[in-house]
């Protein structure tokens, strides 16, 4: 809906729609000019200055380490509309994965781990098993999707820290921490959606077992070197080569966490040497 699409579009409309629904999230000011930095010291520093709009995959982002800092580089981040948050600590960031029907019925992912390169996703693994933390996460997203009258497949990253989850940001649509779910759910997100925007039941959302996904960067590896690893899948976005940009995905699954780390090692070896 387009309320979705408006919020997760604005840092401060999203953090806004969160609180308003009780889910925590980092500290923040807003900084519509130059002489608001001050306003950030209440903060502490570091901060990350993020452009209200148009910021993803670590764009429009900066930490600073002073008001000055802050000032400047509002400045060269063109000077746009923008947020000061608090840095938090965090041990991971994990996304969960709602989807919601046409009746309001609804079925979530397991929690998925992600680790980023550059502000960039480099890899996810599913399930991340703890049982509260999944009861938190399906409650949150449950106001929100309800609160939205949402439709389809909604993303919300938090970062794990010592007092629990605290909500990042939020994606109206199918996501990248998401596209083990092709090969690792009973149901993939992309059927997932197809199936909420149509009206039809839902498909199972559980985990075949453990699942990996690694993002491929910048350029493909060889295709033979990635299909010659035992069950590695190759998806091929059909893009261009360009420095950081994702063209395409592998991903791994097992039955056994422990077997699943192993089986990631040679697959990341070639996939490291091809991204850039």
């Amino acid at each position: 809906p387009p309320a979705a699409v408006a919020a997760a579009q604005d840092r401060l409309a999203e953090k806004t729609l969160f609180r308003s629904l009780g889910i925590p999230t980092a500290e923040f000011v807003t900084i519509d000019s130059a002489a608001d930095a001050d306003s950030a010291d209440a903060l502490g520093w570091p901060a990350i200055l993020k452009t209200r709009r148009m910021g993803y995959d670590g764009r429009g982002q900066r930490v600073v380490d002073s008001a000055a800092a802050l000032a400047a580089a509002w400045q060269e981040l063109g000077g746009m509309p923008s947020i000061a948050e608090a840095f938090v600590e965090f041990d991971r960031e994990l996304s969960l994965i709602g989807v919601q029907g046409a009746r309001q019925e609804r079925v979530f992912y397991p929690l998925a781990e992600n680790a980023h390169r550059d502000g960039t996703l480099a890899s996810t693994i599913a399930p991340y098993d703890d049982a509260g933390l999944q009861r938190q996460a399906e409650s949150w997203l449950t106001s929100i999707m309800s609160a939205l009258q949402y439709r389809g497949v909604l993303t919300v990253e938090f970062f794990h820290t010592k007092s629990g989850l605290v909500a990042n940001e939020m994606a109206p649509r199918v996501h990248n921490s998401g596209h083990w779910t092709i090969e690792g759910a009973t149901t993939s997100q992309f059927e997932n959606h197809l199936r909420a925007v149509l009206g039809w039941p839902l498909g199972d959302a559980r985990a075949r077992g453990h699942a990996a996904m690694l993002n491929l960067l910048g350029r493909l590896p060889p295709r033979d070197a990635v299909l010659a690893i035992r069950g590695a899948h190759l998806h091929d976005y059909g893009k261009g080569p360009r420095p950081g940009r994702k063209v395409g995905h592998c991903t791994l699954v097992d039955t056994d966490r422990a077997r699943l780390l192993e089986r990631l090692v040679p697959l990341r070896a070639v996939i490291s040497r091809s991204n850039q």
